[in-house]
């Protein structure tokens, strides 16, 4: 076993499932102490030996707030967040979204990770330690996607303006933007509503721009997004912050 995060507390959000939930398990299983955040109870799935639990609505500060409260009295530390909440809600283009719509794409996409990052930076800076590492997405070039594109953006630019003013206080903050990824079927989708043909349509269009932008002509796994977060919270990447990396077959996004 590679035991490169021994002695090291990860807090992860949208743990229940795809990439959170694998890199949860990634992290057990190199010797991580996880604790594990998603507003679905799926996420007790996860608890155990090492793992703490927790449900949470993190578009709402109070949540991301109490959340790291909840890892300092269980752990007594937080050396990693990895922001991992968002997701398209809707796929159509720009003219067609409601402004409800809108505004609820980038409370999903941004807000939770510019909150978990304020909510833990206190606690990382008294250590004089943390890896931040933030889930964007390829998606800020991408059609059908104008709200959530524009909410990833920011997550960017988070990433870098933090970078800037932490990293002489012993605060690495990265990210990586994943491109199309399989991931297995949602337990639970993002949006309820049934797509109509029109709706079919222009997500599959998202599909084949995805495909026809990476250089590999596929869609990544789980383990391969997974594998360049784990890499960005690492000691291994002690000399780097900053930095968004594509994880998309050679489409940079």
């Amino acid at each position: 076993m590679n035991n490169r995060f021994s002695n090291k507390v990860a807090l992860v959000t949208g743990a229940a499932q795809g990439i959170g939930r694998r890199v949860c398990e990634r992290l057990l299983s190199e010797g991580a102490q996880v604790v594990a955040v998603d507003r679905s109870e799926l996420v007790h799935e996860l608890q155990g030996e090492g793992v703490l639990a927790l449900t949470a609505d993190l578009e709402q500060y109070a949540d991301c707030a109490r959340v790291m409260v909840e890892a300092i009295n269980t752990f007594d530390r937080l050396d990693i967040l990895i922001n991992n909440v968002g997701g398209t809600i809707w796929a159509k283009p720009f003219e067609h979204y409601q402004v409800e719509q809108i505004e609820a794409e980038v409370r999903r996409s941004l807000f939770p990770t510019l909150w978990c990052c304020h909510a833990a930076l206190p606690y990382m800076l008294k250590q004089g330690s943390g890896a931040i590492v933030n889930v964007s997405s390829i998606a800020t070039r991408s059609v059908n996607r104008v709200p959530y594109g524009a909410a990833k953006g920011g997550i960017n630019a988070l990433t870098a303006c933090l970078a800037f003013e932490n990293a002489e206080r012993g605060i690495r903050v990265n990210a990586t933007a994943p491109g199309g990824t399989e991931a297995p079927p949602r337990r639970i989708p993002r949006n309820d509503a049934e797509q109509s043909a029109q709706e079919q349509t222009w997500y599959q269009q998202i599909v084949t721009q995805t495909l026809d932008s990476s250089l590999m002509k596929r869609y990544g796994s789980l383990d391969e997004q997974v594998g360049a977060i784990l890499f960005l919270a690492s000691d291994d990447a002690s000399y780097i912050t900053g930095v968004t990396l594509p994880v998309g077959g050679g489409d940079l996004g």
